[in-house]
C-alpha cells in the first residue's frame, strides 16, 4: 500500500466531508480502499504533527506517517469501536511507530559511536586504516538516507543480517526490505561517485 493521493482523486474531497468518522472507520475495517484514502486525507495531518513534534524531523515524521497507515491497514481487523474512536486508535499506532523511530535513531547513533571506537591506534598498517575509513564513509552515507532505508542497510552492514532475517526482525515484508535496500544502495552509490566501495554491496536474502 502506498499513501493515497487526495489530489489525484478529486471525488474524495466531497466524500471526506460527507462521511462520518464512524462510516470511514467501518469501511476501513471492511477493507474499502476508498475509506482508506478518506482516512488518510482526514487524519494524516494529525499523525504527521504528533510525529514531527516528537521527532523534530519532518522527513522522519513523514516516514512514520506512512508506516502508521500501512500498519493500520494491515491490522484493521484489530480495531474495536467500543474501545474508542478511530482517530484515537490511529494515535495509539502513531505513538508506537514514534517509539520505534526513536529506538532506531538510538541504534544508528550507537553504530556511529561504535565505528568511531574502532579507529586503530598509531602504528596500524595502512590497509587497516583504509578499511576503517571505508567503514566510516559508509556510516556517514547511511546517516543521509531516509529512516527506513538507513535501518535496513545498517542491519545488513553492521548486523550482518540477510534480507530475510531483516524482514523477520523488523516485521517488514521481504519485498519492502529489498526495495529499501536497493534504493538505499543506489543513493549511496550516486553519493560516492558511482562506485560501490568495499562495503556497499547488495544484501542477499
Amino acid at each position: 500500500m502506498t499513501a493515497p493521493s487526495v489530489a489525484a482523486q478529486p471525488s474524495l474531497r466531497s466524500e471526506t466531508r460527507s462521511l462520518s468518522d464512524r462510516e470511514v472507520a467501518d469501511g476501513f475495517v471492511r477493507g474499502d480502499e476508498r475509506c482508506l484514502a478518506v482516512a488518510y486525507a482526514r487524519w494524516h495531518g494529525l499523525v504527521h504533527t504528533l510525529a514531527a513534534r516528537t521527532l523534530g524531523d519532518a522527513r522522519e515524521a513523514e516516514d512514520v506517517g506512512q508506516q502508521v497507515f500501512l500498519a493500520a491497514w494491515r491490522g484493521r481487523a484489530g480495531y474495536r469501536p467500543e474501545r474508542g474512536p478511530f482517530p484515537g486508535w490511529l494515535v495509539g499506532i502513531t505513538r508506537r511507530k514514534i517509539a520505534d523511530a526513536l529506538a532506531a535513531r538510538t541504534r544508528r547513533r550507537d553504530l556511529v559511536v561504535a565505528a568511531g571506537t574502532r579507529l586503530p591506534p598509531d602504528g596500524v598498517s595502512a590497509p587497516d586504516h583504509d578499511r576503517v575509513v571505508d567503514r566510516l564513509v559508509v556510516t556517514g552515507e547511511l546517516a543521509k538516507l531516509p529512516a527506513a532505508q538507513r535501518e535496513v542497510l545498517a542491519m545488513a552492514f553492521y548486523g550482518d543480517l540477510t534480507q530475510v532475517q531483516i524482514a523477520e526482525r523488523t516485521g517488514m515484508p521481504l519485498g519492502t526490505v529489498k526495495s529499501h535496500a536497493r534504493r538505499g544502495l543506489d543513493r549511496m552509490r550516486r553519493s560516492l561517485g558511482g562506485t560501490s566501495g568495499p562495503y556497499v554491496t547488495d544484501t542477499a536474502g
